[in-house]
């Protein structure tokens, strides 16, 4: 064996798990059949905020575990791909938000002439933002020097990573449920729209603008993303015109320039759910510890430091 680990999967939440991994000591290799650009975090918006992931308690600790250690990667965005922004989340009151908001520093409600048009309340907070292209590329880039290395490999059975390497870390989303035999894992569909940003520079959510789904303006360095939708059980990737115009019609309720704005592009991720994030061990025959580390659900980049530092002390032992 070469490898002291290997990382099943190269989104978020496999290359955070092997850069933690690596940076401490452990000679780690990312196994994936997709490079990171072509990962449903490629297309995933960014923003801190959990989303769609149980259980409540473990996700706030993760999120929470997560945020200064974002929060310091957007000391320096051009290399990170990760900036502080301030934004607002409509519908919801602190209180109504979950066990970690009060953990979230500067999070308050807002004032009656700060809430938007249309909600009787909705809270303000700065919150880390990243440009997830760019964000793949410092975590690979960070692995590498680290002495972590990544492979285009397709991994059809967790025995072909055991017999590589006596560590193996299952962060292979929607894969990871069919490499583990759960069949709990399944898609939550969402689409997105990118338009030229017409001057928005705070972070709008909602979790429900009485659809059914979510909604979103999120600006980014390449442009203003908009969304979004949360269809379970949907594995088609390919844009739907009309899910896109009905995306751009609710946003244009918060921001009415995005009607106006240039169309870029559109894109769809599956977001890997399942009723608990599972974030576990147990041994493989032939004795290698298997972790796993998927489930996450919208919450992926808000989580991914704190499951990948849990990932880790299950891997070593701890």
């Amino acid at each position: 064996m070469v490898s002291d680990a290997i990382v099943v999967g190269s989104g978020v939440i496999g290359l955070t798990t092997a850069v933690v991994l690596a940076e401490r000591g452990l000679r780690v290799e990312v196994w994936t059949r997709e490079t990171a650009a072509q990962t449903t975090s490629a297309v995933a918006g960014g923003l801190w905020w959990p989303y769609r992931a149980e259980p409540a308690g473990a996700v706030a600790a993760w999120s929470l575990a997560s945020l200064p250690i974002l929060a310091g990667l957007a000391r320096d965005p051009a290399e990170t791909g990760v900036r502080l922004v301030d934004g607002v989340h409509a519908g919801a009151s602190p209180d109504e938000l979950g066990p970690w908001a009060a953990g979230v520093p500067g999070l308050r409600e807002t004032a009656p002439h700060e809430t938007p048009r249309g909600y009787d309340r909705a809270v303000r907070a700065r919150l880390p933002l990243a440009d997830m292209p760019a964000h793949l590329g410092y975590l690979q880039r960070r692995l590498g020097r680290a002495g972590g290395t990544v492979t285009l490999r397709a991994v059809t059975a967790l025995g072909d990573a055991a017999r590589a390497a006596p560590i193996v870390v299952n962060c292979a989303g929607l894969g990871a449920g069919r490499l583990a035999g759960d069949p709990d894992v399944h898609p939550v569909r969402g689409q997105l729209v990118v338009v030229e940003n017409p001057g928005v520079h705070e972070w709008f959510t909602v979790t429900e603008d009485g659809t059914g789904d979510p909604a979103y303006l999120l600006p980014q360095p390449y442009g203003l993303v908009l969304g979004g939708t949360a269809h379970a059980h949907a594995w088609d990737r390919t844009p739907v015109p009309s899910l896109a115009q009905a995306i751009i019609a609710r946003c244009a309720r918060v921001h009415p320039g995005v009607t106006r704005a240039r169309v870029l592009a559109h894109h769809v991720g599956l977001r890997p759910f399942r009723h608990r994030v599972r974030v576990e061990a147990e041994r493989l025959p032939g004795g290698a510890r298997l972790v796993h580390n998927y489930g996450h659900g919208g919450s992926g980049v808000t989580v991914s430091w704190g499951c990948a530092l849990a990932a880790a002390e299950l891997a070593l032992g701890a």
